[in-house]
């Protein structure tokens, strides 16, 4: 143990004496390190960030849209054709779920798009999400002033609106927006109430910048549309989620006239089908990038191993003494691992501390959030380790093998 921890007092002492060499060969290590553990970090912190941002939404949403689910798996040619190729939702849908589904709660339709806001000589171009009256809830959204529109005002399709904080600061800055008349593409719409600040989500959108109206006004007077872009529903409880999904799934192929054998013209989706997308996509992203940062590593330690054989070379006659007075081979090769070893470390213990450095600034400056867990740091301490090993195993050999008279003699 003694003799261990004097080859590491050896090896800082190396270390120190050529500061500049032993900063650049530890370059490519701390490069490499603070480059996985960085995207190791953004991965986490992107997986956390959107996992946090469907649980806001609620953990027991469950979300129907049109379109065959194999669709986005593959291409379908002219001669594939199934049941239902472009099929709608409708209101026909909506009263099916209502009417038949015991395990959810509360459906809504929503139509969206975009379009031209504007009061008196400002405007903006928020994005338009338009529901009924169950639509507050199933996005789990809060009214700050006023009031969200009721289902009188959907079944009159009512010119009224609820409006983000965004939109408030930038059509109204100090003026009461409440009660004001706004333009929704040339429509006069009459401002009810003013939601509650929700921030940016996790792909950095402005969650904010949004402006509310009923579906029925938004189909007859805004978009024209017959259809439904989405029908968001909930399951009673958390539990009861996959089992809802699947009764859906089954009132949808009975009142669409779906027969055995044909796929669905729709999708049905859950919050946790949805985590379960996101971390395979997330994770896959992590692996690759991090995959592609190790290459620093690697360069690193064909760096390591070339100074490791320079060292040996210029330390030769002081191999050659120390072989004289009694080392056994076995002292010189670990002296080299070592050495080797230490200057590998260090330079991961640096490169841990950039990645920290790197993620305070993502998390400062950019709409990037960064989570930097112990795991990360391990395998980044180990792996750098693991190469300090296996780079210097050869330079630290070749010097254990050295004939003490021929490193006595050399110059």
């Amino acid at each position: 143990m003694r003799g261990f921890l004097e080859n590491i007092k050896i090896a800082f002492r190396s270390l120190f004496l050529n500061k500049t060499r032993s900063f650049l060969t530890m370059l490519g290590i701390i490069i490499g390190v603070g480059a996985v553990v960085a995207m190791l970090s953004i991965g986490t912190g992107a997986q956390e960030s959107v996992i946090s941002s469907v649980q806001d939404i609620g953990s027991n949403l469950i979300i129907i849209s049109p379109g065959n689910p194999e669709e986005e798996q593959q291409m379908m040619g002219p001669q594939m054709m199934f049941a239902g190729d472009n099929a709608e939702l409708g209101p026909d849908d909506v009263t099916a779920i209502e009417r038949e589904a015991e395990l959810v709660t509360v459906v809504a339709p929503v139509v969206f798009g975009g379009g031209m806001v504007s009061y008196l000589n400002k405007n903006t171009q928020p994005q338009i999400y338009s529901s009924t009256e169950n639509g507050l809830e199933l996005y789990n959204m809060d009214i700050e002033r006023g009031s969200f529109y009721n289902r009188g005002d959907v079944s009159s399709s009512s010119n009224v609106a609820v409006i983000g904080q965004t939109v408030v600061k930038k059509l109204f800055n100090n003026i009461d927006p409440m009660g004001k008349i706004i333009k929704i593409n040339g429509q006069n719409f009459k401002v009810i109430g003013i939601l509650e600040p929700r921030g940016t989500d996790s792909f950095g959108n402005d969650q904010d910048n949004v402006v509310s109206v009923p579906v029925t006004t938004a189909q007859s007077k805004l978009f024209g549309e017959g259809s439904y872009d989405m029908i968001l529903t909930q399951s009673i409880n958390e539990e009861s989620i996959d089992d809802a999904t699947e009764e859906i799934e089954d009132i949808l192929r009975r009142s669409r006239g779906i027969r055995i054998g044909e796929k669905n013209d729709f999708r049905v989706r859950n919050q946790t089908q949805l985590l379960d997308v996101v971390s395979t996509i997330t994770g896959i992203f992590t692996v690759v990038i991090a995959g592609i940062a190790s290459i620093s590593l690697l360069v690193g330690g064909i760096g390591i191993m070339n100074i490791m054989l320079v060292s040996v070379t210029e330390r030769t006659k002081e191999i050659g003494i120390r072989k004289a007075i009694g080392a056994k081979n076995r002292d010189i090769l670990v002296q080299f691992l070592v050495e080797s070893i230490v200057l590998s470390v260090t330079g991961g213990i640096s490169g841990i501390l950039f990645a920290v450095l790197i993620s305070i600034i993502l998390n400062n400056f950019t709409v990037l959030e960064t989570s930097i867990t112990t795991m990360p740091i391990i395998i980044a301490l180990s792996f750098s380790t693991a190469v300090g090993l296996f780079f210097g195993i050869y330079p630290a050999m070749r010097a254990a093998r050295l004939n003490p008279i021929d490193a006595l003699r050399y110059e």
